[in-house]
């Protein structure tokens, strides 16, 4: 894994010491399928069941270093799959912070539970089967991460975010970050070249 890490950051993909810090301390191996345990520190999405993928490490690490995470953070990571993405937030926001875990897929989310549950992370950490509708409307998140592809921007997320907060999400074959300037007011940047499994909603 080391050495995978190595290369991210010669490449300038990692390069926030706290984001760093993550990949050291969470391995990706404890979260890919043992059938695929030859390929774990291949920087290539690989399968664990339901038609999912987990994501490969450059694409996470790209992703993670848009979302800005930060200690104290509540985050909302939509399509937690095997549960990786969750635990590096996880292992980010320490103990004063909160990461919710979405998955729609029951086998995904049990799965996701019991990779989580190999570490001992601070603070509020779980993952939560998903409801009918996108995201937890009720409540507001620092950072939301979207693991998969949407059709259009979903919109809907917006309002989960607090003013400040920063929504990083696949759309189509590009990654979008937001930042939440005010109710009213977004910034975007579009990074194209991506490609994800779809967002189901």
């Amino acid at each position: 894994m080391n050495e995978l890490i190595d290369s991210m950051i010669v490449g300038g993909v990692l390069h926030t010491p706290a984001v760093i810090d993550a990949f050291k301390k969470v391995d990706r191996r404890y979260f890919v399928p043992s059938s695929f345990s030859e390929h774990i520190y291949v920087d290539a999405p690989l399968p664990i069941g339901e038609e999912q993928t987990i994501s490969q490490p450059s694409t996470v690490a790209f992703m993670l270093e848009q979302l800005e995470p930060r200690e104290g953070d509540s985050i909302l990571d939509i399509g937690s799959g095997s549960g990786w993405t969750t635990a590096l937030l996880c292992s980010i926001v320490g103990e004063t912070g909160r990461v919710t875990g979405l998955e729609r897929k029951e086998v995904l989310v049990e799965q996701g539970r019991r990779n989580l549950s190999k570490f001992d992370f601070p603070g509020e950490c779980r993952i939560e089967k998903a409801g009918e509708s996108l995201g937890i409307p009720e409540k507001k998140f620092d950072k939301i991460l979207v693991s998969a592809s949407a059709d259009e921007i979903p919109e809907v997320l917006f309002s989960q975010l607090k003013e400040g907060g920063i929504l990083v999400v696949p759309v189509r074959n590009s990654i979008f970050k937001f930042k939440k300037i005010s109710q009213t007011q977004l910034e975007s940047r579009e990074f194209p070249g991506f490609v994800f499994v779809p967002l189901i909603y």
